[in-house]
């Protein structure tokens, strides 16, 4: 069987394996992940409270006037809970679209010309993935200053080298394959080589590891915002409230909304990531921070 056959027969055999990625933990991951969008593009138009401003007695209670109670300073709970939403979604986007062009432009300038090149990236890759990704991204955002916009360059720097050597590694087992030799044979040019050739092919497991990253790095912005290096005062973000809630520990509604709304938020990109891996067909996808 010729390259060419083997790369047909691969294709009418993909779908019927695809048939089964929309899964029940998919759709869930996909409702969940449309209704915290729906809720930070539309909030402020329909929110009775706002999520700076008192509402209420301190630490109210979950009732019927407050469904998740006030903290500490009489603001409602649900609603800075809800008004969170638009600090991390971006957020998270953001930081995976900067690691993703960042990572992948010297990635794949890497993995396709090779040489001194290919050494220096990967070199660079090595000390930034020396590091524990929590740790480093501390020390960036203590170097640059608190602050969700600085969190999120630090998040970048920490992001990128994983997406770099992800796509290096594809890159360079693509190139080896029977139909890219056949190109450089029949002259094509490195430009056309790299686009239509290789890319299409080595990107694939960057974008499920994409996918399923932005809920590590909701996790991640709420842990600097807890040790007070993400987001500033009044601002209502998870981790800050979850960081309000271990103060008033016996107050358990003031943490309850901002872990409810991490936990729901890390799990639907999750499962939505496997449902991307399944429908695009990669069986190892890379790692995570």
């Amino acid at each position: 069987m010729t390259a060419v056959d083997l790369t047909l027969s691969e294709r009418r055999a993909r779908p019927a394996g695809r048939a089964n990625w929309l899964t029940v933990p998919v759709i869930l991951g996909l409702i969940v992940c449309a209704g915290w969008l729906v809720i930070a593009l539309t909030i402020p138009l329909w929110s009775p409270y706002d999520p700076l401003a008192t509402s209420g007695l301190p630490l109210l209670p979950p009732g019927a006037q407050h469904l998740l109670g006030t903290d500490a300073l009489g603001r409602d709970v649900l609603a800075r809970t809800l008004y969170g939403a638009r600090a991390s979604l971006p957020l998270a986007f953001a930081v995976i679209a900067g690691g993703v062009t960042i990572g992948c432009l010297l990635g794949g300038l890497a993995g396709f010309f090779g040489g001194w090149p290919d050494g220096i990236l990967m070199r660079l890759t090595d000390v930034t993935l020396a590091f524990p990704a929590i740790l480093l991204a501390m020390v960036m955002t203590a170097a640059l200053g608190p602050g969700l916009f600085h969190a999120g360059i630090a998040m970048v720097i920490v992001w990128w080298p994983i997406y770099a050597r992800l796509l290096r590694a594809q890159i360079l087992s693509v190139k080896e394959q029977a139909h890219v030799e056949a190109a450089v044979a029949a002259g094509v040019g490195r430009s056309r080589l790299m686009r239509v050739h290789i890319l299409p092919l080595a990107i694939t497991p960057v974008l499920v590891n994409a996918t399923m990253d932005l809920g590590q790095v909701v996790l991640l912005a709420a842990g600097l915002s807890f040790i007070g290096l993400g987001a500033n005062p009044p601002t209502p973000e998870w981790g800050l409230m979850i960081n309000d809630g271990t103060i008033h520990f016996y107050q358990w509604w003031v943490a309850l909304g901002p872990g409810l709304a991490i936990l729901s938020l890390v799990l639907a990109f999750n499962f939505v990531g496997d449902g991307v891996r399944d429908l695009l067909d990669v069986r190892t996808p890379g790692r995570s921070p």
